[in-house]
């Protein structure tokens, strides 16, 4: 597997407290030009985040007739092989802690939406794992799954605070809700995605349901095991970086 197909699935990611629009900017110009899946920002960039990127067809025919003045937009062209590829939107909901309530996660999302979000990341309710509610987390996904409509729903279940057995309920529970894909981690609660992890939703997850590593994946080799092992999609920012540098 090429470099360039493993970007594909990659969700650029930038949830960094301290970022700023400046900062996510190179985000979005880094996804376009290296044809990455999707860019994952905070809830309150989507807005502008939609606008800008939805803004990439109109700002790359200036630059051509211009004379391509725009090194990113330039370039975006020219790495995706003359065919510009605009990546989705995506964001997070109940972020990293998982503990607001249902109401409040609902109401993010369709917010989210509405200002231009294609895809969803929501935490679920980590607590209610370790007490076995897990209709209460079922009720929780089909809520905002119900509240994303069309759009891509991922549900985070912080693989490094559960026990194998409840992430082998949380992947049963995500198939019966009806979401797009389980997703390993925040990437804020000390630990990342794992080959086992990986393996683990792969063999549990019903029909239907994607996978989605995130935390932690800093090589291309690691990115394609991953893969390998059944993801879908992958949660980074390092990769992007290492072809930057």
């Amino acid at each position: 597997m090429d470099r360039k197909d493993i970007l594909s699935k990659v969700d650029h990611t930038l949830l960094a407290q301290g970022a700023t629009w400046e900062h996510i900017k190179v985000i979005c110009d880094d996804a376009v030009k290296y044809g990455t899946a999707s860019v994952c920002i905070p809830p309150s960039f989507v807005k502008q985040v939609a606008e800008y990127i939805g803004d990439y067809p109109r700002r790359i025919a200036c630059d051509n007739m211009n004379g391509g003045d725009r090194e990113n937009d330039s370039d975006a062209v020219v790495n995706t092989g003359g065919e510009l590829r605009l990546p989705k939107v995506c964001t997070v909901i109940g972020f990293p802690n998982g503990y607001a309530t249902t109401a409040a996660k609902v109401f993010e999302t369709e917010d989210a939406i509405l200002n231009g979000a294609d895809e969803i990341d929501m935490v679920i309710n980590i607590g209610w794992a370790k007490a076995d509610m897990w209709e209460k987390i079922e009720e929780e996904i089909k809520a905002i799954k119900s509240a994303c409509g069309d759009k891509v729903l991922k549900v985070i279940i912080e693989t490094c605070l559960l026990e194998n057995s409840e992430k082998k309920e949380m992947c049963r529970v995500v198939t019966s809700a009806g979401a797009d894909y389980i997703k390993t981690s925040t990437g804020f609660a000390g630990g990342g995605a794992t080959f086992d992890d990986v393996k683990l939703f792969k063999e549990n997850v019903g029909a239907g349901v994607k996978i989605k590593a995130a935390g932690g994946i800093s090589s291309f080799e690691d990115a394609e095991k991953f893969i390998e092992l059944g993801a879908d999609r992958l949660g980074t920012s390092r990769l992007v970086k290492l072809m930057k540098n």
